[in-house]
């Protein structure tokens, strides 16, 4: 496929996701209009910064990221990493620390 064509196609596909349209994607779709995905990278100084933003303990954010309690004290500490779709989930939360203030209830 010529890239002006690419390029034409990929604006078109941009636009019809920021639109919210109904579309379905494929992977193979994807790599050929050569989307790629953003790689999620943190820190432990990071994590620990996302937390306070959203001014929980680590209890409760554990508790708010269905993960224990020692999962977090380690990221924060540097010990361990997060994975999958939690390192993609502490990235909403540090772009809307608020995101998932729905899950707390009184």
């Amino acid at each position: 496929m010529r890239k002006t064509i690419k390029e034409a196609i990929g604006g078109t596909v941009q636009d019809m996701l920021n639109a919210d349209l109904p579309v379905s994607f494929s992977k193979r779709d994807f790599d050929e209009l050569g989307y790629e995905f953003e790689k999620v990278k943190i820190t432990s100084e990071e994590i620990k910064t996302i937390r306070e933003k959203t001014r929980l303990s680590q209890a409760v954010f554990a508790k708010l990221l269905n993960v224990s309690l020692s999962s977090v004290r380690q990221w924060e500490q540097g010990k361990r990493i997060p994975t999958g779709s939690t390192k993609v989930l502490l990235d909403l939360l540090n772009k809307s620390p608020h995101i998932l203030d729905y899950r707390i209830k009184a």
